[in-house]
């Protein structure tokens, strides 16, 4: 699996790139603060729609053919940034590079759940989050230097090299699929997972497209930093706790760690200096890697159950659910007031889910069962 782990984060080190140069640049082409929600929640809409049948699809025909198409689109899509005239071509752009999104990251997703042993799931899948996520947190601290340094253009220049290298590296993996046996079918589990990973989103929304211009008085490599920390600390963490939550009840680990997340993303809008912000970034990384580990083993073990490609295109269709939703109410509660309303109510409508999703897999025996059956 090394080289899918390659060739994510080269992937994903490219997406980063452009990660917290999108609002500005958006903004510098005239977008407004509802116009600059609708771009993102532009990306999250093709991939919410064509995640789950991508998904469903890899079980029966396998994971790899998605991903080549998904990487070369990535390539392809990277260059038409530098050619938008104003928002609006922003919003299509961002439409198609959310459909490469939905063939890539749930398929590879699949490919390590599938290959992850028994009592292993945060082990294994937290290798993958690591390789994930670090191309993530890289990528938006080497934007805001290539930005300072170079402009925009070399950015996205940048992005599309580093998918055409992640394209060539997929050619080593092999393609594997699910049993020919599984149904589509969606269980109170399911349900509830999908619940987890949309209230996790709600926040990772905001920080993506908000938080730049919250402290837009930041330089460049400051915000970059800031974002890259959270990440970073979320994907080492991730690794650290991956043993960790195959030992113990991974449902009030997700929640435990979802919860304090939450409190220090609501908290996080109120601080102006850089350092505390930085700080505050450390810890709220640490608690969401630590909560995001537990909820992917689990999806690892729901996968035997309903098919790895499902539950991995469910788990990242839930999260492009909030990513549609999320920028667009914070981008109108800003218009009416200000972000840090917007960041202090999706914050409190996080913890509502949150507390949806612990009582919601506490009723269901089934997941219960499951889970106890495969932490001994």
């Amino acid at each position: 699996m090394r080289s899918l782990y390659v060739s994510i984060f080269s992937a994903m080190l490219g997406l980063g790139i452009v990660a917290p140069l999108m609002p500005i640049y958006a903004k510098e082409l005239g977008a407004t603060t509802l116009i600059l929600g609708l771009i993102y929640s532009s990306f999250s809409i093709a991939r919410t729609t064509f995640t789950p049948i991508v998904g469903i699809a890899s079980d029966r025909l396998g994971r790899k053919p998605f991903i080549l198409t998904g990487l070369i689109c990535y390539s392809m899509v990277s260059i038409l940034y530098i050619i938008a005239r104003n928002p609006e071509d922003l919003v299509m752009i961002r439409f198609f590079h959310g459909l490469s999104s939905a063939m890539v990251i749930p398929c590879a997703m699949a490919y390590v759940s599938q290959l992850a042993p028994k009592g292993e799931e945060g082990k294994t899948i937290s290798s993958f989050n690591l390789a994930f996520l670090s191309g993530i947190g890289f990528g938006p601290f080497l934007g805001g230097v290539i930005k300072d340094l170079l402009g925009f253009e070399f950015a996205f220049i940048s992005m599309s090299i580093l998918a055409t290298f992640a394209f060539i590296t997929s050619f080593s993996i092999p393609n594997v699929r699910d049993r020919s046996e599984f149904k589509f079918r969606i269980g109170r589990s399911l349900i509830s997972l999908m619940i987890f990973r949309f209230s996790t989103a709600i926040r990772l929304a905001l920080i993506i497209a908000f938080f730049p211009v919250l402290v837009s008085h930041f330089k460049g490599y400051q915000i970059g930093l800031i974002i890259s920390t959270i990440v970073l600390t979320n994907a080492i963490s991730q690794k650290a706790f991956g043993g960790f939550v195959d030992r113990f009840d991974r449902i009030k680990i997700a929640t435990f760690g979802s919860f304090v997340s939450t409190i220090l993303f609501m908290i996080l809008p109120f601080m102006k200096e850089f350092t505390v912000i930085l700080i505050l970034s450390v810890a709220m990384g640490i608690f969401n890697g630590l909560s995001m580990c537990s909820a992917s083993a689990i999806a690892v073990s729901l996968g035997r159950i309903y098919g790895h490609g499902t539950v991995m295109g469910m788990f990242n269709t839930s999260m492009g659910l909030a990513m549609i939703t999320s920028p667009m109410i914070a981008g109108l509660i800003a218009d009416m007031t200000n972000l840090v309303v917007s960041f202090v109510f999706l914050g409190a409508f996080s913890l509502a889910c949150l507390f949806i999703f612990y009582t919601l897999f506490t009723l269901d025996e089934v997941g219960v069962r499951m889970h106890k059956q495969e932490v001994r």
